[in-house]
């Protein structure tokens, strides 16, 4: 059984993509990723920087000086970029020397009661141009009044963040709470219009489901209070469903974070197979979710499933469903993803999820029993590599050469394999190799929590072509389905991306295969064995 992590805050960086281009190279390229581009960093004040002192006194809830505080000064722009204090619990005025410039300041003040109260107060626009004196006053933070539709609800986390930009700088601050006793305020003068932005995210917990509340607000200052009784209309559901993995049934795992740079997360257990529900807040934009599949002992390596970019409307429901079927290929959606082919000077490599669950979640820890990768040039044998499944890398020679690259993996009840013949030579740059690969997902009738279909139905499969064939066209596409494990196969006609296939008997399985051909002359043949069971009664 998984032990449920801890809540966290994450600060999420720009992963920068491989640059890739066709010149020089023997075959086309279907995607070109674009490194991203970097700021310049803030050089350091130097020794001789004219300096002025900021003094920081602290008031509590009842106007008298305190000391239980946690303060930071960041810099945002200007000689002052590079400045970043912080002060906790020490006498109540505080003095520092920093550079010319504009800072944010952020200050916890805590009343102590049966539980810690916190006053979070923000000056998003401090501009030090000669000694200064702020007066950090909890008196002047409102209440942070955010509640779900359900009287009975359990807060669990919430935090609040503040981004606040200025002349090309950015500055960052956040608070992040067990309880809702919390207060928020702003000080100082107004910044520059749009350049302070604020998001909040409450998690509650209630008898049937969960809740996510979560707002939004771009302004020239900092939130003083904040009060949200959102009505069930206005809240969106999210139904994640977690099918048994091959290890067995146990507890499972759903972190839920905003997508953005920086949120709370909080770590949801739910038992598996089953589903868990959140009631959402759609004007907080799309989330971020990350499944923890169980595991067979304490000592096994979780296998974990990101889900980027899951929206919810007001009104409806979204369903998400991680370890369901078919098992097979899948490429990175991610904008900044390695290419799952690659070939770079004399290298060839793979970089291929070719477990990827039923809706095509790029798995961290696939169960399997065995994979391999091969590789042929001009028919003669390259080499042969174990380990990951999917992943492989082997020299060739420089000239132009026809190829065929296969990989294989099985796994408890089936087995995978994806073989791809293409043409390459060395090139100036790095280039994408011309791989596609085919994801089926059951549409209807849908899978059972156990990730079984019935028996003796018809079910509609969606067919969907990814990679090099879906960027440049599609020459062929041929379907075929086995009921005796890969021994005989039949062709299935594909209508309207979907094909209508049979199930068979109590019991069974159902494998695919696909043969495929693109524009380029570049083909697939894969074959999932055991794709998707049918229940036993």
């Amino acid at each position: 059984m998984n032990n449920p992590a801890t809540n966290r805050t994450t600060r999420r960086t720009l992963l920068r993509g491989l640059t890739l281009a066709a010149a020089g190279a023997c075959l086309p390229t279907a995607v070109a990723h674009a490194a991203a581009p970097t700021a310049p960093a803030p050089a350091p004040a130097s020794d001789d920087t004219e300096t002025y002192a900021v003094t920081l006194t602290h008031l509590g809830r009842d106007g008298a000086p305190t000391t239980a505080y946690f303060t930071h000064l960041v810099g945002v722009s200007g000689a002052a970029a590079a400045v970043k204090e912080a002060f906790q619990d020490g006498a109540a005025s505080v003095t520092l020397r920093v550079p010319r410039g504009r800072y944010l300041l952020d200050s916890q003040i805590t009343t102590y009661a049966a539980e810690p109260e916190t006053d979070w107060l923000v000056q998003p626009r401090l501009d030090v141009d000669g000694d200064t004196t702020v007066v950090l006053d909890a008196r002047l933070a409102a209440p942070v009044d955010i509640r779900p539709p359900e009287a009975g609800a359990e807060h669990r986390l919430g935090g609040v963040f503040v981004e606040v930009e200025h002349e090309g700088g950015t500055a960052f601050a956040n608070v992040v709470k067990a309880n809702r006793h919390l207060r928020v305020g702003h000080l100082g003068p107004a910044a520059e219009p749009g350049s302070v932005r604020q998001w909040i995210d409450t998690f509650w917990k209630g008898e049937r489901q969960g809740y996510a509340l979560g707002y939004t607000f771009t302004s020239d200052r900092a939130l003083t209070g904040l009060v949200r009784h959102p009505a069930p209309a206005e809240l969106g559901t999210l139904t994640v469903r977690a099918v048994a993995p091959d290890s067995g049934a146990g507890y499972g795992s759903l972190d839920l974070m905003p997508t953005g740079p920086s949120a709370v997360s909080l770590p949801h257990p739910f038992r598996v197979p089953g589903a868990t529900t959140f009631l959402m807040t759609p004007e907080r934009g799309s989330w971020d979710l990350l499944y923890t599949a169980p595991v067979a002992s304490d000592e096994a390596t979780p296998n974990r499933y990101p889900a980027s970019g899951v929206s919810v409307r007001a009104g409806a429901t979204t369903t998400v469903t991680f370890d369901g079927p078919a098992f097979g290929p899948a490429l990175d959606p991610a904008p900044a993803a390695r290419p799952a082919g690659l070939r770079s000077g004399n290298t060839l490599s793979l970089a291929l999820a070719l477990l990827a669950d039923g809706e095509g979640h790029l798995p961290s820890a696939p169960p399997y029993e065995g994979a391999t990768t091969t590789l042929h040039r001009n028919g003669a044998l390259v080499g042969t590599r174990r380990g990951a499944p999917g992943h492989a890398e082997f020299t060739v020679p420089p000239a132009r050469a026809d190829y065929r690259l296969s990989t294989t993996a099985a796994r408890p009840g089936g087995r995978v394999t994806a073989a791809w013949t293409f043409t390459s030579c060395v090139s100036s740059r790095p280039v994408e190799l011309p791989l596609s690969v085919v994801r089926f997902v059951p549409a209807g009738p849908a899978p059972g929590p156990d990730g079984t279909l019935p028996p003796g139905t018809t079910s509609q499969v969606q067919v969907t072509v990814q990679g090099a064939a879906a960027a440049s066209g599609i020459r062929s596409l041929a379907v075929s389905v086995s009921t005796d494990a890969g021994a005989t196969w039949s062709r299935v006609p594909v209508v309207a991306g979907r094909a209508a296939v049979r199930t068979p008997g109590p019991g069974g399985t159902v494998s695919l295969r696909t043969e495929l051909t693109d524009t380029a002359g570049n083909t697939l043949t894969q074959t999932q064995i055991g794709a998707y069971r049918v229940a036993a009664a």
